[in-house]
């Protein structure tokens, strides 16, 4: 692992200057619960936008990216639309990876797809180190987009390790990851090294975020409902907070998110340490919250869960599962209002609004008495 440094955020951070220490989603990840409940959505900057679809005309996704300007705005768009209590910084998972000098691109409909797997001891050999400087856009990026945002917070983000290594073994999307999983029992000392190398590489991109102005960071494990307990526990768990190491000593608030992750959020929030643990976990549509707290306990922060396909749903469905939502989020210390999952492209923007709306009329979601009763209730 990584080891800590002394560094400090730079005292115009918007964290250290105190521009968004207090807001709801900094507030409610560092377990206070705000009298209005934060919300913000996971794939808010991006396809369901149409200004968003405009601007990315003529433009591969990569490349959109790396264009500070064009990253920015995009980062900007669903703040000024929705009126939610944070942004999500636009950029893809697989960048620091590209920057790092990876084949990489990703396919419309497909998804990142490598021009070479990275399969044998040798692949993992070759990999490089990811060059400091190679990071100047996302950097550039990122202090644009804090100057513009005031006080509303920016959360950075990663892929974390076992996500970014399914993608560099299989080449692309799977759905079952068989040959990440071959890998990791058939040569774990392979494995092992491929992780560590994915775990620096994500762990640098998180760390310049936070340092050009993000006030929160999250890990994105989107293949680790693939994986056993068993196997995540031991071959995956400590690169996780390997990668989550490289912004400990900054001091912002860490998030830990995972597609199909009921049966290891536990493990998620504690990473197998005392020490490197997270602020708060993400859930996803499949577990009620007052189950998820149940498994991870009231010592860190809650987020989701609102299943992404109700957003399609008639808006009396939706708001009652809103609803149901807050009420169960009650349980936790706090609860930071999310989808279980990315936004679908098909999303009709205003009905975000409508949610956004929704969610902050609910108060702090609790009714004030034991915790377990949301506003709804």
């Amino acid at each position: 692992m990584t080891e800590a440094t002394t560094t400090s955020l730079p005292d115009s951070h918007p964290l250290a200057s105190g521009r968004t220490s207090g807001s709801r989603l900094v507030r409610a990840l560092r377990g206070d619960r705000p009298e209005t409940l934060p919300v913000w959505f996971m794939r808010q900057a991006g396809r369901s936008l149409p200004e968003y679809r405009e601007l990315r005309v003529g433009t591969a996704m990569l490349d959109a990216c790396l264009d500070p300007e064009m990253a920015s705005e995009i980062t900007l768009q669903p703040v000024r639309r929705h009126g939610v209590d944070a942004g999500i910084f636009f950029s893809d998972i697989v960048v620091p990876i590209k920057l790092a000098g990876v084949d990489v691109e990703i396919v419309p409909g497909r998804g990142p797809v490598l021009g070479s797997p990275i399969r044998t001891a040798a692949d993992v050999d070759a990999l490089e180190p990811l060059d400091p400087a190679a990071l100047e856009p996302i950097r550039q990026a990122v202090a644009r987009t804090v100057e513009q945002l005031g006080d509303t917070p920016l959360i950075g983000f990663a892929g974390a390790p076992f996500t970014l290594a399914a993608y560099l073994v299989e080449g692309g999307p799977s759905k079952d990851h068989i040959r990440a999983r071959t890998l990791m029992h058939a040569e774990p000392e392979t494995w092992s090294r491929l992780l560590a190398w994915a775990a620096e590489v994500s762990g640098a991109f998180l760390r310049a975020q936070v340092l050009a102005g993000a006030s929160a960071a999250q890990l994105f494990d989107s293949w680790v409902g693939s994986l056993s307990r068993a196997d995540y526990v031991r071959s995956v768990a400590p690169h996780s907070a390997q990668a989550l190491s490289h912004v400990t000593d900054l001091g912002v608030p860490r998030i830990h998110f995972g597609v199909g992750s009921g049966e290891v959020l536990a493990d998620m929030t504690t990473l197998g340490t005392d020490t490197v643990g997270v602020d708060a976990v993400g859930v996803d549509w499949r577990l009620p919250l007052d189950e998820a707290v149940r498994r991870v306990g009231t010592g860190v922060s809650v987020q989701g869960n609102i299943d992404p396909a109700m957003l399609s749903a008639p808006w009396e469905v939706l708001e009652a599962h809103v609803r149901e939502v807050v009420r169960r989020g009650g349980a936790a210390r706090a609860h930071v209002v999310n989808l279980g999952h990315g936004v679908p492209p098909e999303t009709d923007p205003t009905v975000l609004t409508r949610v956004v709306e929704l969610v902050h009329s609910l108060g702090d979601g609790t009714d004030g008495t034991d915790g377990t009763a949301g506003a709804a209730a």
